[in-house]
């Protein structure tokens, strides 16, 4: 009767309010979790299916955002909500709040809808004063168990709540330990324990400028505002950032019955995963500590054991534990990261949640509960984040060695992450020698100011590839993911010599010197010096992920193809699962070492005449590119051949010739040093020719199709020898699929000539075989091109939309240099003087994750536009963005018909594209 009184009064106190903040543990349940948070849902759940949950109740998610709205003023009805729902508390554990006989205590704990373990704060031991002190050692004739509890709540509220200094307490606690020669806080005696509360208490007056709260609703009313208030400490905001969750979701405040873990070897406290969240084994995995409180096995303090020696110490809580760990994976149908406490022999369960895993561990546990019955193949599928599948098929640094660098001050600088991957290596710093120790079997990271398509040679040999300049679409980047290779660009915290052959560190005395062993991280942008181990990945070994991709393909709509210019990285793209060739660079096939210097007599030829001779010499070249291109993108038991999509040249002509700067160094130091007359004039008409075409802005100049009009004989022999490259395949009874690009078209004229001055060698090679399909097509790579795209899908058989390009004529960023100078600070956020938190100016990095609201609406402009006037026209993506997750999502919403990354994200494209399929087979129901 008393218990449905306090109810009454906890439904007059909602009525009074202008909603429900609080509520029960047993009036919710695991649907929730938006009201509730993760925890507040995960007890709620527990509590409703009979599990030995201690009682307490959920102030919302709602609360938390309408305190911030007040100005950090609770809203209106809470706390008379929270005070009835005490009462009901109260009455279902038999303990008074406050009360010197049978005190009851409170845990006040964080708990948003995502997990952020460790972002925000908790306040244990809540509703301990001098007085209830008192009662807990008459309740439990535990002195020593009760000046535990009450130093430990000082120490925590003071620092979590009164934002006081935790090195004073600290020190206090040595001493003691000192002075009791005792190893850990457990053994502190009773009577130090009371010295210690005494001193614990002067120090946090003294901290915080006012005497210690005494007053249990004061200390309760002072938590739950400090809970709700770290939702946006920086570290949570820098989580929600990191994990794109969005910062106005708020944070529940769980307020539960304390269940004490330190009264005695038969208590305890513990976490653990119902499966290992490491490797996916079906076992129970954590650990625990015998007369011990939560913080006490995250803080390290003591060395806690396995979770399965809980089976030797309290046989029967193991038994009983894992029978509720197996009937909560059961019910969640996920692995989950479990809390528990034992008190005097009785076990509490905390918390359960989603358990937090590593890629080897979420693709494993996925697979495994499908087979076991579980769950079902679309869940799975829905389960893995598609980035977890790229970091499987890296090579990544030994975490644990990873730590132990950043420990001993290895850790030199960080740029930008733009190839991830791990690597180690001799820094060497001329692309010559890194060729020659690559070969030799030495490994290698090139290091270089930047890259250039000179330094080609030696990026294929290398491990890793760490520049001082230029951002994610740069030369390094570009190139390092094609190979597969780990890249750190941007790394502005470096200073590379060239002539002594050694990089800086910035604002320090370190310095790297050729042949010193370093370390890079792709994933994070973070250089090393020394060498950290890798684990390397195998993608045959990875069973449970070819399966997993295996149910994916069942449910995607988007096609994946893959981004190669050579055919190692067609075979490599086709072991990933890619069904064609999105895109083939065709500059990087001029960058080979042996045709550069064809290509640049190309390119500075005074007449038409010159040019063609270099062009004859080069077509060889370049159909012997295309052949190993289509031979790799053959079945060989069919013969049919997977369609591939080659991009005529597309870069300002310079990029192949060398530095007007250094042209300009080293022909001042031949005159004033008298050399050679014959090797002065050389370099004098490189200088003039190189000097003629510098333009103010090159990549908004003649490049691309603009570069096909002028000189259009390159184009031809591009065209040339890739359809004599087709034929010669054709006539094996191999059935291919060329299609040709022109790249950077703004209006349909530009693609009516160029496509004019192509049909005719293209119908004269094809008309010989009989046996190529070729198609031509153009790339959609600015505004002007997506505005007017029903006019030029008049005359295109395909559009591949170039989102680089698109992004960075669309915002007016050039990419290299805003990454480098002001883009990571628009999206980390600027900081201004006198303003506390950081200033956001951009979400995302563009040139990472698509932009929707821009860049987007261009795209599905070009997309509507295109089918309009030619409805069977082919589209797809072929920018850095086919193989992000997010704008993989965009892409299939707008219907493209094919996204077009990397190798090495083929796999992640092809779970992120079932993933958008089957998130958009739910919106419909």
């Amino acid at each position: 009767m008393t218990q449905q009184i306090t109810q009454t009064a906890l439904d007059e106190a909602v009525k009074k309010s202008p909603r429900k903040w609080v509520y029960l543990f047993h009036e919710g349940n695991a649907k929730m979790r938006d009201l509730l948070g993760g925890k507040g849902a995960g007890v709620a759940e527990m509590t409703n299916a009979g599990l030995p949950v201690p009682p307490g109740f959920t102030i919302t998610t709602e609360a938390c955002n309408a305190y911030y709205d007040a100005n950090k003023q609770f809203p209106d009805g809470t706390w008379e909500q929270v005070l009835a729902a005490l009462k009901i508390v109260e009455e279902q554990t038999g303990k008074g709040f406050g009360k010197k006989e049978n005190p009851l205590l409170v845990s006040v704990r964080s708990g948003a809808k995502f997990s952020m373990p460790g972002m925000m704060d908790t306040v244990l031991n809540l509703g301990i004063n001098d007085e209830t002190v008192l009662g807990l050692v008459e309740l439990t004739g535990n002195e020593r168990f009760a000046y535990d509890a009450y130093r430990r709540f000082i120490q925590m509220f003071s620092k979590i709540v009164l934002d006081t200094d935790p090195r004073d307490f600290e020190n206090v606690l040595d001493q003691y330990k000192e002075r009791a020669n005792v190893k850990s806080d457990a053994e502190i005696p009773a009577s130090d324990l009371k010295k210690i509360v005494a001193e614990f208490k002067q120090i946090a007056e003294r901290q915080s400028g006012e005497p210690f709260p005494t007053d249990v609703y004061q200390q309760l009313h002072k938590a739950i505002e400090a809970v709700f208030s770290s939702w946006n400490n920086k570290r949570a905001i820098d989580y929600r950032n990191f994990n794109k969750i969005p910062h106005s979701l708020g944070t529940a405040v769980n307020v539960q019955t304390m269940a004490f873990g330190n009264m005695g070897n038969d208590s305890g406290t513990g976490v653990a995963f119902t499966r290992n969240p490491s490797t996916g084994e079906k076992e129970l995995y954590g650990e625990y500590l015998l007369n011990a409180q939560g913080e006490d096995v995250v803080a390290g303090i003591r060395t806690p054991s396995k979770i399965s020696r809980l089976k030797e110490d309290l046989p029967h809580v193991f038994e009983q534990f894992q029978e509720i760990a197996k009937r909560l994976e059961q019910h969640y149908h996920d692995m989950q990261d479990l809390e528990f406490t034992v008190e005097k022999g009785r076990l509490y369960m905390l918390q359960t949640r989603s358990a937090k895993r590593n890629a080897q561990a979420a693709v494993k546990v996925a697979v495994d509960m499908v087979e076991e019955g579980v769950i079902n193949e679309e869940e799975a599928v829905k389960r893995v984040d598609p980035t977890q599948v790229y970091q499987l098929l890296l090579p990544r640094f030994d975490e644990e060695e990873k730590k132990r660098a950043k420990g001993e001050g290895h850790l030199l600088a960080k740029g930008l992450n733009a190839s991830p991957g791990a690597a180690y290596g001799k820094a060497i710093f001329d692309a010559t020698r890194a060729e020659e120790l690559g070969k030799a079997g030495t490994p290698v990271v090139l290091v270089r100011p930047e890259t250039s398509p000179d330094d080609v040679h030696g990026m294929l040999v290398a491990k890793g590839i760490l520049t001082a300049r230029g951002g994610a679409t740069s030369h390094a980047a570009v190139v390092a993911r094609g190979l597969g290779l780990p890249c750190v660009a941007g790394c502005e915290e470096i200073r590379v010599n060239e002539e002594e052959h050694l990089f800086r560190v910035v604002g320090s005395d370190i310095v790297i010197h050729e042949g010193d062993d370093i370390s890079i991280d792709g994933a994070t942008g973070e250089v090393f010096a020394g060498i950290i181990k890798t684990v390397d990945a195998d993608y045959d070994k990875e069973v449970d992920l070819k399966k997993l991709l295996g149910w994916a393909d069942k449910y995607r709509k988007l096609g994946v193809w893959a981004n190669a210019d050579y055919p190692r990285d067609a075979r490599r793209a086709i072991t990933f699962g890619a069904e064609g060739i999105g895109l083939c660079r065709t500059e990087h096939m001029f960058m080979e070492q042996e045709r550069l210097p064809i290509v640049q007599k190309m390119i500075l030829a005074k007449s038409k005449e010159e040019r063609q001779a270099a062009l004859d010499q080069l077509l060889p070249f370049q159909r012997s590119d295309f052949k190993g291109i289509f031979e790799a993108m053959v079945n060989p038991e069919s013969g049919e051949g997977y369609p591939v999509v080659i991009r005529l040249i597309d870069p300002p002509l310079h990029e192949f010739l060398p530095s007007y700067e250094d042209l300009l160094v080293e022909v001042t130091r031949l005159e004033t040093q008298g050399g050679h007359e014959e090797e002065l004039n050389e370099k004098r008409a490189m200088l003039d020719a190189v000097g003629a075409m510098r333009e103010m802005n090159p990549m908004l100049g003649l490049r691309g199709c603009r570069l096909g009009l002028l000189f259009p004989e390159i184009n031809v022999m591009q065209t040339r020898a890739i359809l004599e490259a087709a034929s010669e395949l054709a006539k094996e009874g191999k059935k291919l699929q060329p299609k040709i690009m022109i790249p950077l078209v703004g209006h349909v004229n530009e693609l009516k000539e160029v496509r004019r001055q192509l049909e005719g060698v293209a119908k004269e090679i094809a008309g010989e075989s009989g046996a190529i399909e070729y198609k031509f097509g153009t790339m959609i790579e600015l505004p002007r091109a997506a505005l007017t795209a029903d006019q030029i899908a008049e005359v295109s058989d395909f559009f591949s939309f170039g989102t680089n390009d698109l992004t960075q004529t669309t915002f007016g960023f050039s990419r290299d240099d805003a990454e480098g100078k002001f883009l990571l600070k628009y999206v980390d956020g600027l900081e201004e003087p006198g303003l506390k938190d950081k200033v956001k100016v951009l979400p995302i990095n563009p040139f990472q994750t698509l932009d929707r609201e821009g860049v987007g609406q261009l795209v599905r402009m070009g997309v509507e536009k295109g089918r309009k006037t030619n409805p069977d026209i082919e589209l797809g993506i072929c920018g850095e963005h086919g193989g992000d997750p997010d704008s993989i999502e965009f892409c299939h919403i707008v219907g493209l018909n094919y996204v077009s990354c990397s190798p090495f994200r083929v796999p992640v494209a092809r779970l992120a594209a079932a993933q958008a399929a089957l998130t958009q087979v739910e919106k419909d129901k």
